[in-house]
């Protein structure tokens, strides 16, 4: 750390804050990375966050703020599942948030499974000014193929209630837009059909959390296989080719904002400075908690709101390697050709037992077949485009 300061180089200020505000979930879904992968902390965590280390969190966010003049944060209700924090402990944590963020922008959403998603709860949001995301997995059967409640039910009808609701008149200017985790066992385009039904205003698809010591679903390493890079050219192709654009796809649109030299903002990809920042239920100051899908401890910074600050986080060794960019990344990626574009893959997909994070995302084949994809598509309307204003 002393080095790369010594260098010149400095941290760069968190911007996205996630308030874990509950700890546990009221669905037990087969491919969540917080209950069902190597970090098992949550065991050990309250239930719920307290008001007062609720208080104590946006404190330090709004301290943060007013240390590097921040003209606004994003800052998300997260969990386990955080509508089961009750309608008193959201409107506590909102109106503080406004509070101590004082002249800054601070845009508040939560990320819901969307079970819980009442009208009640729109109500509320509507008042509070809280944008909502949800989590749906395509159609009936793909959702409830992984989404399901401790029972074994499914939980796409109420989740789909819910949609209808949000997705509603009165409503729809809160809808963020919806969390898709790929699965390329199921039909592409079905399931992006199944999610435009809902009108949302965007889709983020995501890889399952994944690494090289603990696979994702049908990634084996060394196979030519590369299903998730199919599964995604599929939909990607048939957004593309629409004639009227439904929905924004962030991760396609990131690609192409990088392809065409742009710097993609996005987690998932891209060389951007890593500005997340997680705090849980007790207060613990975290890196992203995608990390815990890597082993125990991960996400870990040892800090916490009661008696440390942000930039103290920001000083450790563990958050400057999520910040390094282009210097961050293995020296396979450093060789490729789309490295600023795909920027290594998410940093908890790099994770390898015995190297750490010095490597490849395990999504890299599909990751480089899909970017490869969209360059040729793009680059063909560019240069059809250049000879139409010839």
């Amino acid at each position: 750390m002393e080095a790369l300061l010594a260098r010149g180089w400095r941290p760069v200020p968190f911007h996205d804050f996630i308030l874990k505000i509950h700890a546990r979930c009221d669905l037990s879904c087969d491919y969540c990375y917080m209950y069902r992968s190597a970090d098992q902390g949550w065991r050990e965590r309250p239930r719920v966050m307290s008001p007062t280390v609720a208080s104590q969190a946006v404190s330090r966010i709004g301290e943060h703020v007013r240390t590097h003049v921040l003209s606004g944060v994003n800052v998300t209700l997260h969990g386990g599942e955080p509508l089961l924090a009750g309608p008193e402990l959201i409107t506590h944590v909102v109106r503080a948030v406004r509070r101590e963020t004082g002249g800054a922008t601070a845009r508040i959403q939560i990320q819901t499974n969307g079970v819980r998603l009442t009208e009640t709860y729109l109500r509320l949001f509507d008042q509070l000014d809280v944008r909502v995301g949800v989590s749906l997995d395509g159609d009936r059967a793909a959702h409830d193929a992984h989404r399901r409640d401790a029972g074994g039910r499914g939980s796409y009808d109420a989740i789909s209630r819910a949609l209808r609701r949000l997705a509603g008149g009165s409503f729809a200017h809160l809808y963020a837009g919806l969390l898709c985790v790929v699965d390329p066992r199921r039909d592409p385009i079905a399931t992006y059909e199944a999610l435009l039904t809902f009108t949302p205003p965007s889709v983020d698809f995501l890889l399952p959390h994944g690494n090289w010591s603990a696979p994702p679903p049908l990634r084996q390493e060394g196979s030519p296989r590369r299903p998730y890079g199919k599964w995604l050219i599929a939909v990607f192709d048939h957004w593309y080719d629409a004639s009227r654009k439904l929905t924004r796809i962030r991760l396609f649109e990131e690609i192409i904002n990088g392809l065409l030299g742009g710097t993609p903002h996005a987690e998932s990809l891209g060389l951007e400075p890593d500005r997340i920042v997680v705090v849980e239920t007790d207060g613990a100051i975290e890196r992203s908690d995608a990390l815990k899908s890597a082993y125990e401890g991960a996400a870990a910074t040892g800090l916490n709101v009661v008696d440390a600050s942000f930039d103290d986080a920001l000083r450790l060794p563990v958050v400057a390697g999520g910040q390094l960019g282009y210097e961050g990344l293995s020296k396979t990626c450093r060789a490729c050709a789309i490295a600023r574009v795909c920027g290594g893959g998410m940093y908890a997909h790099r994770y390898r037992r015995g190297s750490g994070f010095a490597n490849p995302s395990v999504y890299c084949a599909d990751l480089y077949l899909l970017i490869g994809h969209i360059r040729r598509r793009v680059a063909r309307d560019v240069v059809a485009l250049r000879a139409g204003l010839r």
